[in-house]
């Protein structure tokens, strides 16, 4: 394999800065590694997935774990020009479909990671998966591998709203698959819910809502459907044979959800997630919503490093040719502005329960901040600006009237 630098970076990358990155001095640093396949597609999905007939008939795995190691191998190196590479302190393996690796493979892939950074104290390893693909040996085989959270596409409980996705499980497996993840060792264990799909009643979600306070689990996210262009569900809906999601129908179906899981225990932390305690949460994306630094591996995975963003080439097989090539796999780069950063600190910062810091707003968004708390879209929590409870799914609105202040 040829020495990675910057002087070797193919043309499409435009020049991106690898001899360059520098870590964030006391921000945690995570790694994403992204598994891009997938057994089926879902009609909904617009992330980077490929199927086994849509990869000419091959499964792909071998030439991709290659390609993470080595990417892998080049993310150390990039980052120890001023020393050791930065310790890890969450891992975040997702897709497509990770659990279609199997215990061993996702235990290659932490190893692949644990093998080329030192890991944090409190390390924590997320693995996605859907319900389909696990069972009680794999979720004994990641948790032996030093898997400590796992989370499980549910999405619903009715078997119509799972056809309406395309999802391949049935209604009462996710909840299964959770009871045996918790019987494997799984602290940690979060549902994905998604609610406002085309067909869905008020007694679906009920009866999703029921079946999660029910299982053994302590963390949730619940999305409202977003339809994509370019997708199957996008292009149904572009026909007029679906109806799109109603923006009041989803606003309400997100109080409905708060509702049903505050009931249950849990409390929200960011706009579409909850958790039974500050224990509990996502610490990998936490680090994305902190503007905290990582480096994402595999096709299309994005990274963070300092202020630079960049972005993978996303088909598998051209990942893997630029990185056995010698070169970094990116597609590419920016390094954002004060302004750029400014925008993501407020937008980001915003969506969750603990708001922002007055400091990180300027004055005359500070002057915006108090009016919009006299109106009651705003609330003083503790010192720091935040969403009042009834304007969580105004959080974008509320971000973009702050900065145009």
């Amino acid at each position: 394999m040829q020495s990675l630098s910057a002087a070797n970076v193919p043309a499409a990358a435009g020049g991106f800065p690898l001899d360059s990155l520098t870590p964030s001095q006391g921000a945690p640093f995570g790694v994403y590694v992204h598994v891009p396949f997938c057994a089926s597609r879902c009609g909904y999905c617009d992330f980077n997935t490929y199927t086994p007939s849509e990869l000419g008939g091959r499964s792909g795995t071998a030439e991709w774990f290659t390609a993470v190691e080595q990417e892998l191998d080049l993310a150390a190196k990039a980052l120890s020009h001023l020393g050791e590479p930065p310790p890890v302190s969450t891992l975040f393996v997702g897709g497509g479909t990770p659990s279609l690796l199997g215990a061993a493979g996702l235990a290659r892939v932490l190893s692949a990671v644990s093998r080329r950074f030192p890991l944090a104290g409190s390390f924590e390893a997320t693995c996605e998966a859907n319900p389909e693909s696990t069972s009680p040996a794999f979720f004994e085989g990641i948790r032996a591998a030093g898997y400590t959270r796992v989370s499980l596409g549910m999405q619903s409980a009715a078997a119509h709203v799972l056809a309406a996705l395309d999802r391949a499980h049935t209604p009462g497996r996710a909840p299964q698959a959770a009871a045996e993840a918790r019987a494997a060792g799984f602290e940690h264990v979060n549902l994905d819910l998604i609610y406002g799909t085309p067909g869905e009643s008020e007694a679906d979600l009920a009866s999703s809502l029921a079946a999660v306070a029910a299982a053994p689990v302590d963390h949730v996210s619940a999305y409202a459907l977003t339809v994509h262009a370019g997708t199957a569900l996008g292009r149904a809906v572009a026909k007029g044979q679906l109806a799109a999601p109603d923006d009041d129908v989803l606003a309400e179906r997100h109080d409905v959800v708060d509702k049903a899981l505050r009931a249950a225990g849990f409390d929200w932390y960011e706009v579409s997630n909850w958790a039974k305690g500050p224990q509990a949460r996502c610490w990998h994306n936490m680090g994305y919503w902190q503007g905290g630094d990582w480096w994402g591996a595999g096709p299309g995975a994005h990274s963070h490093v300092n202020g630079v963003r960049w972005w993978n080439v996303k088909h598998p097989a051209r990942h893997a040719a630029l990185i056995a090539s010698g070169e970094p796999p990116v597609a590419g780069y920016e390094t954002l502005t004060a302004q750029e950063r400014h925008t993501e600190d407020v937008m980001l910062g915003l969506r969750l329960r603990e708001g922002l810091e007055r400091t990180v707003l300027r004055s005359s968004e500070l002057d915006c901040a108090e009016r919009l708390i006299a109106e009651g879209l705003l609330v003083d929590r503790q010192g720091r600006i935040a969403l009042a409870p009834s304007a969580r799914m105004l959080a974008d609105g509320l971000s973009a009237t702050l900065l145009s202040a």
